[in-house]
């Protein structure tokens, strides 16, 4: 299945995507798809529909992220060994995590804002797991147990906030707007071996990131299981699974977006999102 959330941003409701590619409105089954609602047997109970009895949705239907504001979003680095290399650093012999801020979560075709104060932008095409089962010390042979899907992520990342503002890898990733997700949670039936998808991620027009999730140095399962050791999973939550090289900063001269620019990710099986950069402005009044 291909769930979707969609609707103006702040009132998405759930949806999902038929077999011809029609948005279909879910809502008068699941409101939303979130914590409450991501669990499995809500998922056979969704895969069990006829979806020719769901409203169908105009094709312009915009698009939220396909979670509701998760508990947690636990962005992996380094687990791309060419990535680390392009970083000046060794690939850790553990994977390296780091807590981002469920506010920065964005629709897959929404504009990405400049943080103010900000002035190192810098993409990186990532999978995104998403959780729909708790645990914790989860054993590698049932770690997709707890996977609901997966969906095309795009880490954005301030550099000046990460690196030059004391080394806070969460304070560089968490700004509004910065984790475009989407455009479609797929489950794993559709997908196969996560661990070999392409994917890739175009600024305005131009490869800049193009691999294989098989160059991952850690399969999805047992990424699931290491970080259950640490930290406990719940529905809804994200795992964001680190990017393979190409990203801005390690290019040289280092290479940064800009109000204007376009970045486009595609992941094999999971779609493509499409999303401009802004310039900074306030959200709160």
């Amino acid at each position: 299945m291909k769930l979707v959330r969609w609707g103006k941003a702040g009132a998405e409701r759930a949806g999902l995507v038929d077999g011809a590619g029609t948005v279909r409105d879910l809502s008068g089954i699941v409101a939303d798809w979130s914590w409450q609602t991501l669990s499995p047997e809500t998922l056979a109970q969704v895969a069990a529909l006829d979806t020719d009895t769901l409203p169908p949705l105009p094709s312009d239907v915009r698009l939220g992220a396909p979670v509701f504001r998760p508990g947690k979003i636990v962005g992996l680095a380094l687990t791309y060994g060419k990535h680390a290399a392009e970083a000046g650093m060794e690939p850790p012999a553990e994977p390296m995590f780091m807590l981002t801020a469920a506010s920065a979560i964005n629709g897959p075709r929404d504009d990405v804002m400049m943080p103010k104060g900000g002035s190192k932008l810098d993409w990186e095409a990532e999978l995104a797991v998403v959780m729909c089962k708790a645990g914790a010390n989860i054993p590698v042979a049932s770690a997709m147990d707890h996977v609901a899907g997966f969906c095309v992520g795009n880490d954005v990342s301030e550099r000046v906030f990460q690196l030059e503002r004391g080394s806070q890898w969460t304070k560089g990733k968490s700004a509004d707007t910065l984790k475009p997700l989407g455009p479609w949670l797929v489950t794993p039936d559709e997908v196969g071996d996560p661990n070999n998808l392409k994917i890739s991620l175009a600024v305005n027009g131009e490869v800049v990131q193009d691999s294989n999730t098989s160059d991952m140095m850690y399969s999805i399962p047992e990424l699931v299981s290491i970080l259950s050791n640490y930290v406990s999973w719940q529905p809804g939550d994200i795992m964001m699974t680190g990017t393979p090289p190409g990203v801005g900063y390690g290019m040289t001269p280092q290479r940064y977006l800009k109000p204007g620019d376009v970045m486009e990710v595609h992941i094999e099986k999971l779609g493509s999102q499409c999303s401009t950069v802004v310039d900074y402005h306030p959200r709160y009044s």
